[in-house]
């Protein structure tokens, strides 16, 4: 067996060499190098290897494109993701970040696969077989359709993230606009208080509220890296009203300086005046004592001593207010101002009130009939409105009525004794008027509504 396979390849040998023998010269030596060369043995496989060669690089080639996809991809969503968790904290923020950390692990494995099945197969071999190509196009093909489908899914995903990444990237849009404001804001409020300074008003409180913002600002410039986007825009709202506030404030503040002054003057001079007429209600009193009954003006008698009481008041609290002018404290002396023009109104009342009884007594003492008149006649207007449109009025506003009308036939009978309380007269014919009005108060409204 061996001599004749020694002979076989002797013959072939043989063969090869009369082969070369008959060839033509030039073809002779454009072959022999490439036939003993040491990379010239790839024309030997013959037309199929080279094809299935081609196929298996085909697929290396598509396989590094869905590779390329893929990555390209993943990088993508990845942003979407980050900006999404940056700025939402809510249950769907938190599954959409951890569906992709799994959809990362089906992309790590699919990457894997292709890397594995790229260093598995070297297609540039000269001796690559048929069978070694065909293999390799077909892990090839395999590991394309494996990182295929994987960016199927990833698309997928990335679709179903559209309604998160709008409101993501709305809030994102908002962030740098508000910490621009904010910082405008402070920038403005810093400013107002310095020209205020400039003309001589301290704005102590101003100042204190704007460097209490000092905090905020730093954690504005530290970032929503280190705060989140919701808390940083958040912060940069409250930072931008209370900056807001200071400035109205501060610019407001020599107007307010002005009004403080000129109220000083005009409280003062009104409680000078009302010392002055706080003198008369004694000679009121005394008239109303000499011609009325006791009902007519016991209520009064209080009144000067009070009256004398709430002016002192008034202008131990107009001295404070004075004072916390000179010392520029603002808010105090508003206060004290506001007091002491409560307690001007309160001897203000009293004392027109000692004047207003004694003319009201005298009117109605001189002519009881005029008062009588006037409650009857918002008594009948109550009553006509009462029946327009009935044959019968509703019980809930005929009752009312009648007893108003009773009630003021009581108080013009009690005008027949020989002291009369003429005060008591009044009050009586002013609570009817008020009865009949809140009858017409109470019709006009259900009608009005289709009552």
């Amino acid at each position: 067996m061996r001599a004749r396979a020694k002979t076989r390849a002797a013959g072939g040998v043989l063969t090869d060499v009369l082969t070369l023998m008959l060839l033509p010269v030039p073809l002779l030596v454009a072959t022999a190098p490439a036939a003993f060369a040491g990379g010239g043995t790839r024309r030997w496989f013959g037309g199929r290897a080279e094809s299935l060669r081609a196929d298996a690089q085909a697929a290396k080639d598509a396989a590094a494109a869905a590779f390329y996809e893929l990555d390209t991809a993943q990088r993508d969503l990845r942003i979407s993701i980050e900006t999404i968790t940056a700025v939402d904290g809510s249950p769907p923020a938190r599954k959409a970040a951890g569906d992709f950390t799994a959809l990362g692990q089906r992309i790590d494995e699919a990457s894997h696969g292709y890397i594995e099945a790229v260093d598995a197969h070297d297609l540039e071999r000269d001796d690559l077989e048929a069978s070694a190509a065909s293999t390799a196009r077909d892990e090839l093909t395999a590991a394309k359709d494996a990182l295929n489908r994987v960016k199927s899914d990833l698309d997928r995903f990335a679709q179903g993230l559209g309604p998160l990444l709008d409101k993501a990237e709305t809030q994102l849009a908002r962030l740098a606009p508000a910490v621009e404001r904010a910082r405008a804001g402070l920038l403005a409020a810093s400013n107002a208080l310095d020209e205020v300074r400039g003309a001589g008003l301290r704005a102590d409180d101003l100042a204190a509220r704007l460097a209490a913002l000092g905090p905020e600002l730093t954690k504005l410039n530290q970032g929503a890296g280190q705060h989140g986007v919701p808390e940083t825009i958040r912060r940069a709202e409250q930072v931008l009203h209370a900056a807001d506030a200071v400035r109205a404030e501060a610019a407001r503040l020599p107007e307010r300086a002005r009004e403080i002054d000129r109220r000083l003057v005009s409280l003062r001079t009104r409680a000078q005046a009302l010392t002055t007429r706080a003198g008369s209600v004694d000679p009121v009193l005394s008239e109303l004592r000499r011609r009325f009954s006791a009902a007519c003006w016991q209520d009064l008698q209080q009144v000067p001593e009070q009256a004398a009481s709430s002016v002192r008041q008034a202008e131990e609290k107009l001295e404070q207010a004075g004072k916390a002018r000179e010392e520029q404290r603002w808010a105090d002396a508003t206060s004290r101002l506001s007091t002491a023009r409560a307690l001007l109104n309160d001897t203000d009342e009293a004392v027109s009130a000692a004047g207003d009884r004694l003319r009201r007594l005298n009117a109605v003492a001189k002519d009881p009939q005029q008062e009588i008149d006037r409650t009857r006649f918002a008594l009948r207007d109550a009553q006509r409105l009462a029946m327009a449109g009935r044959h019968t009025p509703e019980p809930r506003h005929a009752r009312p009525l009648d007893d108003s009308v009773a009630r003021l036939d009581r108080a013009v009978a009690a005008l027949e004794g020989r002291h009369p309380d003429y005060w008591q007269f009044l009050t009586e014919t002013e609570a009817v008027r008020n009865t009949a009005a809140r009858v017409v108060s109470d019709i006009r409204e259900e009608r009005g509504t289709g009552g």
